[in-house]
């Protein structure tokens, strides 16, 4: 991985700090500082934050901890003033050097009022991120990248691909693209449960959102899903295939198939289907042993 060394091979994604800090129905409490510091305890390299963050919520996790590299995952680009991002990641970077990794995606037509032309917006925004007084280095930045021309544009303009919502055989063809240089850091979504049914309930219950947004409906079929898996909540063929159900022994296994297909780094998030439970510390303790000693 070359200057991404530090990430290690295991992070952690988890929308619960963007939401905590946003206020978005949660108060952000020393609760939200103790758990970064014992993700970091735990040996996980990095912490990705979910629900569309802005630099901000980077901050409060960096101060809770020494070593751990904070990334969005990602930075919504119609949200936030390329110009803005730059000089608010330069404002981190002062204060805690080299651990914080910009990511950057397009989000979804649904979600974006004036989403259009989603690859030129990217292009435009990465353009003036490298045009701003303080610029952002393509080495410090990733893309949520799922289809050809975008994990070709995180191959020559970013220092690699965050995809989300992907398999091994997607990673395999990511990293075929990428070539040998680039981080490849995809989000690899794991329930831990024993009992299948239970934990397919809780994952299509999870997938609900993704099965409404065209870039990910898209990149499945591209994969080799059908109409008829992405139906009805998603069959048991891609629920089995977007996540990781049972024990810590199953999700060390498609942990490692990611790794074989050619993933640098897997950020990983544990779907519990208990909205009460934001910040799942008892099962980053218990996977932490099978992914990152194991």
């Amino acid at each position: 991985m070359g200057q991404y060394d530090r990430l290690g091979r295991i992070g952690i994604w988890s929308g619960a700090w963007t939401a905590a800090v946003n206020g978005a129905g949660v108060t952000y409490t020393g609760a939200y500082d103790e758990a970064a510091a014992e993700v970091e305890a735990l040996g996980y390299g990095a912490v990705w934050l979910g629900g569309s963050p802005g630099v901000a919520v980077a901050e409060p996790v960096l101060k809770a901890t020494t070593r751990l590299t904070v990334a969005t995952g990602i930075l919504n680009i119609w949200n936030d003033e390329a110009a803005d991002v730059a000089s608010q990641w330069a404002a981190v970077e002062r204060t805690h050097p080299g651990r914080f990794l910009l990511g950057l995606g397009v989000s979804h037509g649904p979600l974006v009022k004036r989403y259009a032309r989603p690859y030129s917006a990217m292009v435009d925004y990465l353009a003036a991120l490298d045009a701003a007084p303080e610029p952002v280095p393509a080495g410090r930045r990733v893309l949520a990248a799922l289809g050809p021309k975008m994990l070709e544009l995180s191959r020559d303009r970013a220092g690699g691909a965050h995809p989300y919502l992907v398999t091994p055989e997607h990673t395999a063809k990511a990293r075929a693209v990428l070539g040998a240089g680039p981080l490849l850091a995809p989000e690899v979504k794991v329930v831990l449960d024993t009992d299948l049914e239970s934990g397919r309930a809780k994952a299509r219950d999870h997938l609900k959102l993704y099965l409404a947004l065209p870039n990910y409906t898209s990149n499945l079929l591209r994969s080799g899903f059908t109409e008829e898996d992405l139906a009805d909540g998603g069959s048991d063929r891609l629920v089995d295939a977007v996540f990781a159900v049972g024990d810590e022994s199953v999700i060390a296994a498609r942990a490692a198939e990611f790794l074989a297909a050619g993933a640098d780094h897997l950020a990983v998030q544990v779907v519990t289907g208990d909205p009460a439970r934001p910040l799942p510390l008892a099962e980053w303790r218990r996977l932490a042993p099978v992914l990152i000693e194991g």
